[in-house]
């Protein structure tokens, strides 16, 4: 079985004549430390696939196992243990705790981990040391999306989850954000999933799965990937 499986999948909004089909019968394997790009359109069904893997949402049939474990199987406890066990999330709004530190909004992820990785070696790899002490509101949006990044990843997860982490920032800083997520996927070694509209990124990911009126479209591997830094669009 593979690290991610996702088997016959179906998720629609609405009754009657008002119901729509976003996700309709989704099959999907990824294997354990891959990178993974979701593309497509808006309303393509990407966002609403993401957040069923992560647990926010829940399909009307089908099965996701991750790492054995099959999420139709849990009840609210063991979800949110299962969220807590295996996931990191990093969105487009950075969401972090506007009274805490730098540090202090890593170390709210570190918390929640049993296995957590050493904050002061994150803040490195980060490049946040020097800001560790600040505010959230003292540094430029990048930076601000690089804490909120460490604070998904200090929790050592197994999948990482990002919706349009770029979405919000510039050229040069979206560029910085996507390397910086190419050096955890490479040091650390989790599985990343990342929904985006941005078709230039599929090339630094292993996978890409393309998505159209909730149908995968193609599902394809890069033979030679693009680093980050080389990205153009």
């Amino acid at each position: 079985m593979a690290f991610l499986e996702i088997s016959h999948l179906k998720k629609g909004f609405g009754t009657g004549e008002n119901h729509i089909e976003v996700l309709k019968d989704i099959n999907l394997k990824v294997s354990q430390g891959e990178f993974c790009v979701l593309l497509g359109p808006s309303g393509s069904g990407k966002s609403t696939l993401l957040n069923i893997i992560g647990g926010i949402d829940q399909a009307n049939s089908g099965d996701i196992h991750i790492h054995g474990e099959r999420m139709a199987d849990m009840n609210e406890k063991t979800l949110t243990l299962y969220r807590r066990k295996h996931l990191g999330y990093i969105f487009q709004m950075y969401n972090l705790i506007p009274n805490l530190t730098i540090r202090e909004n890593i170390e709210v992820g570190a918390y929640l981990s049993e296995k957590p990785l050493d904050v002061d070696e994150l803040l490195h790899t980060l490049g946040l040391y020097d800001h560790r002490k600040k505010l959230p509101n003292q540094l430029s949006g990048g930076q601000q999306q690089r804490t909120a990044i460490g604070r998904a990843i200090v929790k050592n997860p197994d999948i990482l989850l990002c919706d349009e982490p770029t979405g919000a920032l510039d050229y040069a800083t979206s560029k910085e954000i996507l390397k910086l997520i190419e050096t955890v996927n490479q040091k650390y070694g989790n599985t990343i999933i990342m929904v985006t509209h941005n078709d230039a990124i599929q090339n630094m990911a292993d996978r890409v799965v393309r998505l159209r009126d909730g149908h995968i479209r193609s599902n394809t591997l890069n033979a030679q990937k693009v680093p980050a830094e080389q990205l153009d669009w």
